[in-house]
């Protein structure tokens, strides 16, 4: 069974787990081992101030916040299968689109690849956000990552023909491109 709620304070490893496995399997690929490695045990502690901290807006948002946490404060969703958490998603108003929400931060753990735990998110995910009036929702994904493009267009998402390039840290820009999807 899939339960889906909202992450609090006592999530801060499982949203750690998720995304450093997630990062590393699709991201990882893109840099030096030791860098990746450093980005990896990064994402394995960063949630915890994150479900800790009240939400703010995002305009409020310090500057190390943001660092370490690049997706600023949202609503910050947890998928669990049996009682494993297995996925996440972050979104909140978009700081550049009016009317649309941003998701800021999608991921599922490896081990829940294929069983239908990340597409029961999306659907919850895209469910709060139009219970919170926006007309729909758009992200940015790696344009390399075939996986992750594949699902957001099964999850009924278009390319906008945006594109723009990202840094994680390491000086290597990678391009991004963005999808969206409204109604």
């Amino acid at each position: 069974m899939i339960e889906i709620r909202r992450a609090g304070p006592a999530d801060g490893d499982a949203l750690g787990r998720i995304h450093a496995a997630a990062w590393e399997a699709a991201y990882g690929p893109f840099f030096e081992p030791e860098f990746a490695a450093r980005e990896v045990r990064s994402r394995r502690t960063r949630w915890h101030a994150r479900v800790a901290a009240p939400a703010q807006p995002s305009t409020e948002v310090s500057a190390q916040a943001q660092a370490q946490a690049p997706a600023g404060r949202g609503t910050i969703l947890l998928a669990e299968v049996e009682g494993r958490p297995l996925a996440l998603s972050v979104f909140l108003p978009s700081p550049a689109r009016p009317g649309l929400a941003e998701i800021a931060t999608f991921y599922g753990h490896p081990d829940g690849w294929g069983t239908g735990v990340a597409a029961a998110l999306m659907t919850e995910t895209l469910r709060r956000l139009s219970g919170e009036g926006c007309a729909g929702a758009h992200l940015w994904t790696l344009r390399d990552t075939p996986r992750s493009r594949r699902f957001y267009a099964k999850c009924g998402f278009t390319e906008t023909g945006a594109t723009r390039t990202f840094d994680f840290g390491e000086g290597n820009l990678l391009a991004q491109v963005e999808y969206e999807r409204t109604g």
